[in-house]
């Protein structure tokens, strides 16, 4: 039997910031839900400062900032006004992700090749201010690659087709990709980036993701907001590391 590394598991908190959102209410708080995922296990925070603001605030942020003791994993988008608020926050790690107005949550991967001179130029204040820069991309060879030649120091593989076709089942489409997600992740650790992986994941089908041997990271919310309304953010947050570790083991 070989124990793999430890796969970390990053706690999403938007959501509890979109049921407070729909009230205009001061509750519940994603600062406070982020500080009780930090205490039941949780190995990181992420937290997506939309530019719309539809689930977390700017003072969302700051709160976070200054008190997690944990590694703050801030999702943004690639404009000159979320690149101040990194600067000036600094935070563990900094994902960049693509964004419309119109989408209801994040649609497949950035397109860095298309953005490839822009984002390199985007990314090097980031990188120069000690942030840890994330690409939230699809398992695309050229995507890989174009990620690499940008300067990020990791790529969070977009998840979310593999587990959509899970629950259609649409068994071959979800093998597809679930086999270029497993390809992609063994390629872009072979050139030397951190690969996480993210997007819809369930404790249905976190395993065969979390088992991938090079493999570092999973973030996950939607799921784990939801299923904690019935059973409490730390049961959940549990249940999941437990499925994670047990899919380390072989």
């Amino acid at each position: 039997m070989t124990i793999l590394t430890d796969v970390r598991l990053g706690v999403n908190i938007d959501h509890v910031a979109t049921i407070r959102n729909a009230r205009g209410s001061m509750y519940p708080d994603p600062v406070e839900a982020a500080v009780l995922a930090q205490n039941e296990g949780a190995d990181g925070i992420t937290a997506h400062l939309r530019e719309d603001r539809r689930h977390i605030r700017d003072e969302d942020i700051d709160g976070l900032i200054a008190a997690l003791k944990i590694p703050l994993n801030f999702e943004m988008a690639a404009t000159d006004e979320m690149q101040k608020i990194a600067l000036k926050h600094k935070p563990h790690a900094v994902c960049l992700v693509p964004e419309k107005r119109e989408e209801r949550t994040t649609e497949g991967g950035l397109d860095v090749l298309k953005e490839e001179t822009k984002l390199e130029a985007f990314i090097k204040p980031l990188n120069n201010a000690g942030c840890r820069v994330s690409l939230f991309i699809a398992a695309v060879p050229a995507q890989v690659q174009a990620a690499k030649r940008v300067g990020a120091a990791v790529v969070e593989l977009h998840t979310g087709a593999y587990c959509d076709y899970f629950y259609e089942t649409k068994h071959s489409k979800c093998e597809a990709e679930f086999e270029k997600l497993k390809k992609m992740c063994g390629y872009a650790h072979s050139l030397g980036l951190e690969v996480h992986a993210g997007h819809g994941l369930t404790f249905e089908t976190v395993g065969p993701i979390a088992a991938f041997p090079e493999l570092k990271e999973l973030n996950i919310g939607h799921f784990l907001i939801s299923d904690a309304v019935f059973n409490g953010l730390g049961t959940s947050i549990k249940k999941m590391k437990k499925l994670i570790e047990e899919a380390r083991t072989r």
